[in-house]
């Protein structure tokens, strides 16, 4: 690993990418080509590949190992890569972690073991077993509404005494506990905090976080470098417009759908619109019917995102 690629904390826009599929398990080899030069193109700072945007669970470990390394061979060292171990078998963490460190990746990240219910001493003993055998350094990814197990805030705490233990990534919604992770943020100055949902993104980094991990980067990676930069220098005016802007694909392209399965749907239905990949889904679901297309691809025209402008008109100007 170079360190020098992995800040300490870790600040910006790190898009959990989403993974271009063309069939149960094989990748869209060209779209993950175009999609990671059309997310660099934006300006983030990060990449993290095998997150809840990625279907990662969905993936199998055959894929998940050629999607590291095509990934972090394409990247080559231009941003930090972030990958996404999490699994029910603790080996398999250990195998996605190897190949994420012989490929290039920068630090991993891990949720809460989900299936079996677990408490939070034995959250604890899983970190500190994980921790001893990892090669990269890890981060935390707090996601409640699919492990159903929280890191409570004196478990991160105890997290935080390990040095290969680097930040985490909060998706719980939950703007009280993100306030508790901000005020052990003092005890490590290199760790680093961020946050998960992008309707949030500004909230968190003026409440001290350091960052985002918005899906929506895929689509429009610059509208939330912008929003970022703007939270982080306190130019208020334009973080409001920025935000609202973010706010508006929310309501529009991502309200395509009736289930909750419909934000991932949307997101690669619209990088298909841009000609960008391809929006096969994993099992169980299905990629949207052609009139559900049609909704998404009259908000990205109404939005004036194209591929030649991966950026809502309303807030080029600013």
């Amino acid at each position: 690993m170079n360190k020098n690629r992995l800040p300490q904390p870790l600040r910006g826009i790190i898009p959990p990418m989403v993974t271009p599929l063309r069939g149960r398990d094989e990748l869209d080899v060209a779209g993950l080509e175009r999609l990671i030069e059309h997310i660099l193109a934006g300006g983030i700072h990060g990449l993290f590949i095998l997150g809840t945007t990625g279907e990662a669970p969905s993936l199998s470990h055959r894929l998940r190992h050629e999607l590291i390394e095509r990934t972090c061979r394409q990247v080559a060292g231009r941003v930090p890569v972030l990958v996404g171990i999490t699994d029910t078998a603790f080996v398999e963490c250990l195998s996605v972690a190897r190949t994420a460190a012989e490929t290039g990746a920068d630090a991993v990240v891990v949720s809460a073991p989900y299936y079996f219910p677990a408490g939070q001493p034995e959250l604890q003993d899983y970190l500190d077993h994980l921790v001893a055998e990892l090669p990269l350094p890890l981060f935390l990814y707090n996601m409640p509404s699919h492990t159903k197990l929280t890191f409570e805030p004196e478990t991160v705490r105890r997290a935080m005494d390990q040095p290969k233990v680097v930040g985490l990534k909060d998706s719980s919604y939950d703007m009280p506990y993100f306030h508790d992770l901000c005020a052990l943020l003092p005890a490590r100055p290199d760790w680093t905090l961020l946050i998960g949902p992008e309707e949030l993104l500004a909230e968190g980094v003026l409440l001290g976080g350091h960052g985002g991990v918005c899906g929506g980067a895929n689509l429009c990676p610059r509208l939330y470098v912008e929003l970022y930069e703007a939270a982080r220098d306190r130019r208020i005016d334009r973080m409001l417009e920025l935000h609202h802007a973010v706010h508006r694909l929310i309501q529009t392209v991502y309200s395509v759908g009736q289930h909750r399965s419909s934000f991932i749907k949307s997101l690669k239905c619209a990088l298909s619109c841009l000609g960008i990949c391809d929006d096969f889904l994993a099992e169980p679901f299905r990629r949207f019917r052609p009139e559900q297309r049609a909704q998404v691809q009259q908000h990205l025209e109404e939005a004036g995102i194209t591929p030649a402008h991966p950026m809502p008109s309303i807030v080029t100007a600013g």
